[in-house]
């Protein structure tokens, strides 16, 4: 997937209960961000806001 300026992000699901845990890894440099949200969201929607994030804590650098 593609993260626009940063680079390939690579996002990984994993159901934890009754939630779902995403991680979004930057490719180049290796960061990685996690959130967890609703089974029942789209992983389109989870992808979006954890590559947002993604790109908000890289900004920050």
């Amino acid at each position: 997937m593609s993260g626009g300026d940063n680079g390939d992000v690579i996002v990984e699901f994993v159901q934890v209960g009754n939630a779902v845990k995403v991680s979004a890894i930057d490719a180049k440099t290796g960061r990685e961000v996690s959130i967890v949200g609703s089974p029942r969201a789209s992983r389109e929607e989870l992808t979006r806001v954890a590559v947002n994030k993604l790109k908000y804590v890289m900004s920050r650098d």
